[in-house]
């Protein structure tokens, strides 16, 4: 039906079997007869034939209307397809953690395209959570697995959460002796809009649940940990964003003998979620691969 829908859209461009027969190489028999099988499978009139012209029937026109956007979409499909296997090309759109991003995902970019110049990269260092389908997002790179169970996630670090102040607060306030002390603390939140937070510990089998506040939120750790260092507060951030500074002595982890977590089950393993998508395209494909290979489990 696909040859019969496209010598049915020429004869339209064209206006009559012959014109067409002559772009399409047929005899004006041969695109007669395909028409008469479009027809006929279709079980409706699709022109009005006269000695001098073609007339679009109401049904044909209805149908030109649609089969233009399909045969596109076709075209776009087959393309698609026999780049599966092909070089990776094309623009990637990827979307990370601002903190995460700006640290270690960023420095990588340059490698990658040189390793692929065909390939053309957005990123969008974000904290707001993305909708992968809506926003048009190739690759969401986060903390946690993704919630939207048609995504797949490549987990690309492990993670933990230290509870860190500066020296200088350390001093004025004393650090906590246990997690229920975190409660007479200013803490530095991290916050997706929610009224009250906990912050989690466990040591071996003993779990606790502190409910903390204070004076600063944020949906990403970049001011927190700014405000951190100046002895603003206490605060619970990745590892990754903190050891540099306690490195440098410029914070303290406090409770070390407990680990520390915003959320269940989520210690701060950083995970590359994309759409679960048998046919992947090189680009992702080749950008996934990538960042395996560099964050070696």
């Amino acid at each position: 039906m696909l040859d019969e829908l496209k010598t049915f859209i020429k004869c339209c461009e064209c206006g009559s079997f012959s014109a067409a027969g002559k772009t399409l190489l047929l005899s004006p028999s041969s695109v007669s007869r395909q028409i008469d099988s479009l027809e006929t499978k279709l079980q409706t009139k699709l022109f009005q034939r006269t000695t001098r012209q073609l007339i679009l029937s109401d049904e044909g026109r209805f149908l030109l209307e649609r089969a233009e956007d399909i045969l596109a979409r076709l075209d776009d499909t087959v393309a698609s397809l026999r780049q599966l296997h092909g070089e990776p090309e094309g623009r990637l759109r990827i979307s990370v953690l601002e903190t995460y991003g700006r640290l270690h995902i960023s420095p990588l970019l340059p490698k990658f395209l040189a390793l692929y110049p065909k390939v053309s990269v957005d990123i969008e260092l974000e904290n707001q959570m993305v909708d992968l389908y809506r926003d048009a997002v190739d690759i969401a790179i986060r903390i946690g697995p993704p919630e939207d169970s048609r995504l797949k996630a490549k987990k690309l670090t492990d993670g933990r959460m230290l509870l860190c102040a500066s020296p200088d607060y350390v001093a004025s306030f004393g650090p906590p002796q246990a997690p229920e002390d975190l409660a007479r603390h200013n803490c530095l939140l991290i916050s997706r809009g929610r009224r009250q937070v906990w912050w989690r510990f466990h040591k071996g089998q003993e779990h606790r649940r502190v409910q903390v506040q204070g004076s600063l939120r944020s949906a990403g750790g970049t001011p927190l940990l700014e405000s951190a260092l100046q002895g603003v507060g206490i605060t619970l951030l990745t590892q990754w964003s903190l050891q540099p500074y306690i490195d440098e002595g410029r914070l303290l982890p406090l409770l070390p003998q407990w680990r520390a977590s915003l959320y269940p089950e989520n210690g701060g393993e950083i995970y590359a979620a994309y759409i679960d998508n048998h046919y992947m395209r090189p680009a992702i494909r080749a950008f996934l691969d990538f960042l395996g290979a560099h964050f070696v489990q």
